[in-house]
Order: structure tokens, then C-alpha cells, then sequence
């Protein structure tokens, strides 16, 4: 039927925003479909990611290098630098809260970006790129959040399907480094995914041998799609 039919969008070509040099292109679901938020869960599976209102697949002419990647929920055991980001982290309080904006998630936000990622583009945000970036009227977004008596520390933007969540993005307070609040972070979304007996945690794109991506292969069993299939990543490794 032709309501049933998604329309694809390509972008135009843009600078790619983890190697110096090379373009990148993406396909985009149609914003517009009225039926975006039904969608969404089965193009997670499919190795879509949301930013905002946007559902986007890499799609650049010369590069394959960002591999969409889950964590096997049941599977799941953490290793030793987790237990110890774990244990760090025991006197924290998570809680589950709805996606919204507030000063106290800003101001956050604003300290993240500016002690993170200063001169990227985003470390003078305001106020409506905070909702605008991270969660949009469709998506089934809730905020994890982390807290030290009270005081917030963490906001993991996670999306809840029934095909798992998907980690979205994480600000936390750069003040807290010696915390690993963006891996205990996760640790957090694996045991919220768990509890309810979510199968996934989707955690994007992974890179090999990029820094700021290549930690996603700490957390096994991983799984990449590759040519349409899921695979585990140690069947990658073997085969090169």
C-alpha cells in the first residue's frame, strides 16, 4: 500500500565528522512520515540512529568505516575495569525521568560541551538546541539520570523501543572525570535494559581503531551489522 511506503532521503555531501578530509553523505527517513515513530524501532534494528527529529544511515560513496553496533542484554558480563567503574560509582543514584528541558539539564549540558568539546561547533548551545539535538515529539526518549546526593552528575538520552534501547547521548559533569561517568553510563542502560527484558542496547556506529569510537568493543557480546546480518564482532575479528 502506498502508506505503507517510507521515502529515503539522501543528504548532500558534508565534511565527515571523525576523519580530517573526507566527505560523508547520509540517507534520512522522512521527517515528515506521519508514522515516523512506529518506524523508528525497526530501523534501529536496521542500523538507523536518531539525531533529533532526524533518523539517518551513513551512506558515504567511498567509506564504509561506521558499523552499526548492540550489546547482547543477557549476555552481558562486565569486565574488570567495568567492575571497578561500577563499584566507583556505588554511591550514585539513577534515576528514570521523562525527556524534557530544565535549567538544571542546561546547565549541565553547557558545562559538558564547553569542558568536552570546546571549539566543536556545539560548546555555546542554546536553549532550544538542547531539545532540538537530543529529543524530538515522536521518539520514546527518557533521561537516565546519575546523582550524588541530589546533585546531578549524568543524563544518559536513551530511546526505548521494543527492539532495546538505544543510547542516544550522554552529558555529564566534565568537573567528574575520574569517575568514567560515560561507562558507567552504559553499565546503567544494560541493567535498565534488563530489568525490562529489552534484548539490545544499540550504541551506534562503531569505528575501528578511532579513539573516540573504538571503546564501544569493551562491551560484549557485540554484535555489528554487516551486509544486512548481525554478527557477532569475534566472528569479525576472525575474519578480518
Amino acid at each position: 500500500m502506498k502508506s505503507d511506503v517510507v521515502r529515503l532521503f539522501q543528504t548532500l555531501p558534508h565534511d565527515c565528522g571523525y576523519f580530517a578530509g573526507r566527505i560523508a553523505q547520509n540517507l534520512v527517513i522522512d521527517p515528515s512520515a506521519p508514522r515516523l515513530g512506529e518506524v523508528y524501532g525497526l530501523a534501529l534494528a536496521r542500523g538507523f540512529r536518531r539525531a533529533g527529529g532526524h533518523v539517518y544511515h551513513p551512506h558515504c560513496g567511498n567509506c564504509r568505516a561506521c558499523v552499526p553496533c548492540r550489546v547482547e542484554v543477557q549476555g552481558f558480563a562486565p569486565d574488570r575495569s567495568q567492575r571497578r567503574c561500577r563499584a566507583r560509582n556505588a554511591d550514585l543514584e539513577v534515576h528514570i525521568e521523562p525527556a524534557r528541558f530544565t535549567l538544571e539539564y542546561f546547565d549541565l549540558y553547557q558545562r559538558y560541551l564547553l569542558g568536552r568539546h570546546r571549539g566543536g561547533g556545539m560548546d555555546s548551545p542554546q536553549a532550544e538546541d538542547f531539545s532540538r539535538f537530543l529529543y524530538t515529539d515522536w521518539s520514546p526518549t527518557q533521561f537516565l539520570e546519575l546523582r550524588c546526593n541530589g546533585r546531578l552528575l549524568a543524563v544518559a538520552v536513551t530511546d526505548v523501543c521494543a527492539q532495546g534501547l538505544s543510547a542516544v547521548y550522554t552529558f555529564y559533569d566534565p568537573a567528574e572525570t575520574t569517575r568514567g561517568l560515560g561507562t558507567f553510563a552504559i553499565l546503567s542502560q544494560l541493567a535498565w535494559a534488563a530489568r525490562e527484558g529489552l534484548p539490545h542496547l544499540y550504541l551506534g556506529y562503531w569505528i575501528a581503531d578511532h579513539a573516540k569510537m573504538d571503546y564501544k568493543r569493551r562491551y560484549r557480546p557485540l554484535e555489528l551489522l554487516v551486509r544486512g546480518d548481525w554478527v557477532a564482532f569475534d566472528r569479525t575479528e576472525e575474519q578480518g
